[in-house]
């Protein structure tokens, strides 16, 4: 066997690939590059499902990064049970070809309840009193503490919020390279989430987007050299491109004002009664789950969608077929914006309505994915002190509510979702191995396939 290491680095492609990333450029250039086709939905948990069963989301069912349980009749996103997957896995068929085969999943989704030898993944610790505190939870369990010991608590506030930045990238390379040297593992999978953040923030255009790109070579760059140091064959890869967007699209207003979508109060606040919701749609970036309870309705929907503005494409069960997402927990229509657009969860059609989690970080209440939660509210005058007052009140044992996120999705400047994009603005597929990658564009379905080639052919 010869060892690997796989390294997802979210939203890199061809055209951000240049002298401001010379580590990874480098890796290019001595090995293999090519262009990677995506699937639909072009989303984390969708193309990382892919990438380690080898099967398009109508084989595995995750079918983007949440859905609606339907026995449940509620919204679920960033679930971390690696048995909502279906198919094998990567690591069950390369240990099946070889029982000394072992495999460290860092930070790639899924990890928990998987049958890799390693895990480490992101898992905050709740207390009654409201506060949430940065942790991560690893297999076996005695790696979470070591880790700590040794590089300070993985740095959940810099993983995902306004607060993001390099150093949860840095903390999950630098634990992978200890893994690497104390462990041992055949496969190492590894998350660098870092230059998804700024390429929503700011597109993909935005000059200031090189800050980013550098930072994140930097950190792959020290991680693929202790790799090599170590004998390891290297594969980096991403799941998506990220492109300029201008229009948000409220579908769920859309459908509310069509009378298909209900609402209860809660103390001033509205939320959406989905068990009594006609139709209601979970956003997920630039793709859409649009849920029907009656197929007297599905009419309705179709002409309220088709007619919305920024909708490119309304997928009913058989066109589903065609883009390999239809699956049980698909919506009755699968919803593609156009490319300068994207789909917000937002329901309210009055701010002062709106339910008191939306002007927070909370990516479980929400019923789909919320990318404003990248920003701090501009209307708060001063946001280090607003912020420094609720985290003091939080430390002296107060109920208190971190409002600080804005409404305004006008302020996202990028968006994923949709795989047809041009080779220079998709992902990419990296291997420091040019003979066991063939000529073309690599199928995201074909990755494992390729994984297993790295670690079992010479």
């Amino acid at each position: 066997m010869h060892p690997t290491i796989v390294i997802n680095i979210v939203g890199l492609t061809p055209a951000l690939l240049g002298p401001h990333a010379p580590h990874l450029a480098a890796l290019a250039a001595r090995g293999c590059q090519r262009p990677l086709k995506t699937v639909t939905p072009a989303v984390t948990c969708s193309a990382q499902a892919t990438f380690v069963t080898g099967l398009p989301p109508s084989g595995h069912g995750i079918v983007g990064n949440g859905w609606l349980f339907r026995d449940l009749m509620e919204v679920w996103l960033w679930r971390q049970s690696n048995r909502l997957i279906a198919g094998e896995r990567i690591w069950d068929a390369a240990k099946a070809k070889d029982p000394a085969f072992t495999c460290a999943n860092m930070f790639w989704w899924y990890a928990m309840a998987a049958t890799t030898d390693i895990a480490v993944t992101p898992r905050p610790i709740y207390k009654a009193d409201g506060r949430k505190l940065p942790d991560c939870y690893s297999v076996p369990s005695g790696l979470r503490s070591e880790l700590t010991d040794k590089f300070g608590p993985f740095p959940l506030f810099h993983f995902w919020g306004p607060a993001t930045s390099i150093a949860s990238s840095r903390w999950i390379a630098d634990a992978s390279s200890h893994v690497l040297k104390s462990r041992d593992p055949t496969l190492m999978l590894v998350y660098l989430p870092h230059l998804d953040y700024g390429l929503q923030r700011l597109g993909p255009r935005h000059p200031d987007i090189i800050k980013d790109v550098a930072e994140v070579d930097a950190v792959a760059g020290s991680l693929i050299a202790c790799a090599q140091s170590l004998g390891r064959r290297v594969i980096v890869l991403s799941e998506y491109g990220i492109v300029p967007v201008t229009r948000p699209v409220h579908i769920n207003r859309e459908l509310r004002t069509g009378g298909l979508l209900c609402i209860r109060e809660e103390m001033g606040g509205e939320i959406i009664d989905i068990p009594q919701s006609r139709a209601f749609a979970l956003a997920d970036h630039q793709i859409a789950h649009v849920y029907v309870r009656d197929q007297r309705d599905m009419s309705a929907v179709r002409r309220i969608l088709e007619q919305l503005p920024g909708v490119s494409h309304v997928l009913d069960r058989r066109q589903q077929a065609e883009y390999g997402i239809d699956h049980e927990r698909s919506g009755e229509f699968v919803v593609l914006s156009e490319q300068d657009a994207w789909f917000t969860y937002y329901y309210w059609t009055d701010d002062r309505r709106a339910p008191d989690f939306a002007r927070t970080v909370d990516i479980h209440k929400k019923p789909g994915y919320d990318p404003v939660e990248l920003f701090l509210d501009p209307k708060i005058r001063w946001p280090k002190i607003a912020i420094g007052w609720r985290l003091a009140r939080k430390a002296l044992g107060f109920r208190t509510l971190m409002d600080v996120i804005p409404l305004d999705a006008t302020l996202v400047k990028g968006s994923h979702g949709r795989a047809d994009l041009p080779a220079e603005d998709g992902p990419l597929f990296l291997s420091s191995e040019p003979h066991l990658v063939p000529d073309g564009i690599v199928d995201a379905t074909d990755v494992k396939r390729l994984m297993l080639s790295h670690i079992f052919e010479e």
